[in-house]
């Protein structure tokens, strides 16, 4: 397949699983569980001000994580069972080509609006503006891997009955780097943690289409 046919069928990939995300609940559903968690922390610790801000960001980013888990049952099983990725690949794509633009579609459906949902989130737990600011740049840059590691998880599960609850035992392991360096930045060391989250997910970002292509092509054999 030449790299002009490639790219046309990636950007379809891309804006269809944008559209899927946007509409039948795809979307809002992480975004509200994502609030709903914001909202009910405070009752659960108590009104303590400091306590709050103390805890409160490394709450959002173990909600950030499971929002963009919750869309995890529809990345790839619906797929594969409509036959679109035997379609695809009929028509000459690669398997890891098919899932970084699930990953990049995946991301674009759930990473922008998170980002907009955290700032109401932040401020819920009075959180101040050094920290959202901070807590914003970290999930920039590592939603990326969260969303590689969701596809990754999908495609490992994506024939076995029930895979979603499965797919989330395996990225929790996964995701933990990513939770460590990004509850981190929140710190005095933002810096540095800031910096090992981006190689951290570069890396993720990278290596995860590769997996999951192999995953899916074994899958279909």
């Amino acid at each position: 397949m030449s790299g002009r046919g490639a790219f046309i069928m990636g950007r379809a990939i891309i804006a269809r699983e944008v559209r899927l995300a946007w509409s039948g609940g795809g979307l809002w559903l992480p975004i509200l569980f994502f609030l709903a968690v914001a909202v009910l922390f405070p009752f659960a610790v108590g009104p303590d001000p400091k306590l709050l801000v103390r805890t409160g960001g490394g709450i959002i980013w173990i909600a950030a994580l499971l929002a963009s888990l919750l869309p995890i049952d529809r990345l790839l099983a619906e797929d594969s069972a409509m036959g679109v990725i035997d379609q695809f690949s009929v028509r000459g794509l690669a398997e890891e080509y098919f899932a970084a633009a699930k990953i990049v579609g995946h991301w674009l459906g759930f990473a922008p609006p998170l980002l907009l949902a955290t700032v109401v989130a932040s401020a819920l737990m009075g959180l101040p503006q050094d920290r959202l600011f901070v807590l914003l740049l970290g999930l920039i840059i590592a939603t990326p891997a969260l969303a590689a590691l969701a596809v990754l998880a999908a495609s490992l599960t994506m024939g076995i009955k029930g895979g979603a609850a499965l797919s989330g035992l395996i990225v929790l392991p996964l995701a933990i780097p990513v939770l460590i360096f990004g509850a981190g930045a929140i710190g005095d060391n933002a810096g540095g943690a800031l910096k090992f989250l981006a190689a951290l997910s570069l890396l993720l970002t990278a290596l995860c289409p590769f997996a999951a292509g192999a995953a899916i092509r074994a899958g279909r054999e």
